[in-house]
């Protein structure tokens, strides 16, 4: 393929671009030469009686929901995609929103995969050729690998059905201790949420549990009435879709920090504490323990080591006074681990 000649080709260091929505992510590229996906822009194909479809890296997730739309379906990634976000760079960050907590994320739904290594071979697996290349599976291997493995130039995936109707029970408290008990409560009932998410802002905080298909607005009932009984304030959110947008949005900073926290359920009450001592905004999957703390302006530095000797903290947008080397943080045994695998794939370090 021609992306896969232009990167064998390429003089010096490499940086694979989609459509640059999270490049305050990584380091500075330095003198890198960058590889554009924007070409590989074709929704190859759409199986829609199978629940799968092929993309090219370069499809915008938007376009590709409109397609999958028509059809009363959906790709069940929905992670922040403002600027046209595309498929491949949400499957290189191993982006999420919150249909994660009902679907899992792009590991999960991503079930084949074509990439371009380094030296400009075309390696597959999965879909509809199972073959691994040395033993690897290289749609989870590549997914979450920030591009410095090789080029994703196509995924296949698995669809899920478009829920005809949502609806939204939505708890309010001032109290860090009941949102943890109201999220808790919610975690453990015998509902199936499409999502259930907690929001800390401010001093006041949110538990949002959303529902689909035809029994949404009586499922929605039943869970505002379980965060009633936690100790909430409850109510019921037919037209929901600016609640999740705002979950969203809270994922990135314009100019600020924004670090991605994997925690316990249980530690949401503590979370939202350091939320409301450096002034940040705290949105996440209640469920699952994946939160993100949004600091717009304040003590960048500060909010990093309140939450590092606790949790396991990754930063992804960073503001410019903030240096990558303080930002990044990884544990020993994984560094070795992600330095053995860049070797295998990338032994001359041209991907960066």
């Amino acid at each position: 393929m021609e992306l896969a000649a232009e990167l064998a080709g390429a003089p010096g260091t490499v940086r694979v671009r989609g459509a640059g929505t999270k490049l305050r992510w990584a380091p500075d590229s330095g003198d890198a030469s960058e590889l554009s996906t924007a070409g590989l822009d074709r929704v190859v194909e759409h199986n829609a009686g199978d629940l799968t479809a092929v993309l090219e890296a370069g499809v915008p997730l938007a376009r590709a929901q409109e397609v999958f739309a028509s059809a009363g379906q959906m790709l069940a990634l929905d992670p922040p995609a403002a600027g046209g976000a595309t498929i491949g760079g949400i499957v290189a960050t191993n982006d999420s929103g919150p249909l994660r907590a009902r679907y899992g994320g792009a590991r999960d739904l991503v079930v084949g995969m074509r990439v371009a290594l380094a030296d400009g071979t075309v390696a597959k697996s999965g879909g509809k050729v199972i073959k691994n290349v040395a033993g690897y599976d290289l749609a989870k291997l590549f997914t979450g690998s920030f591009g410095t493995l090789g080029a994703i130039l196509e995924v296949s995936v698995r669809l899920h059905p478009l829920p005809s109707a949502t609806a939204t029970a939505v708890g309010h408290t001032r109290s860090a201790h009941l949102l943890a008990g109201g999220a808790a409560a919610l975690t453990h009932a015998r509902v199936e949420q499409l999502g259930l998410d907690v929001r800390w802002a401010a001093g006041a905080g949110m538990v949002l549990a959303r529902f689909g298909g035809s029994t949404a607005r009586e499922q929605a009932e039943a869970a505002a009435g379980l965060l009633r009984d936690a100790g909430l304030e409850a109510e019921l959110a037919v037209e929901d879709g600016s609640l999740w947008d705002a979950q969203r949005e809270a994922q990135r900073s314009p100019a600020g920090l924004v670090a991605k926290v994997s925690a316990l359920q249980t530690d949401v009450e503590e979370l939202a504490g350091v939320a409301e001592r450096f002034g940040a905004t705290l949105v996440g999957r209640a469920g699952l323990g994946l939160l993100w703390l949004r600091l717009d302006e304040g003590d960048f530095a500060g909010l990093l080591a309140e939450l590092r000797p606790r949790f396991v903290t990754a930063v992804l947008d960073r503001p410019s006074s903030l240096p990558f080397a303080a930002a990044e943080s990884r544990h020993p045994g994984a560094g070795l681990l992600a330095a053995r695998v860049k070797e295998r794939f990338d032994p001359d370090g041209k991907l960066v």
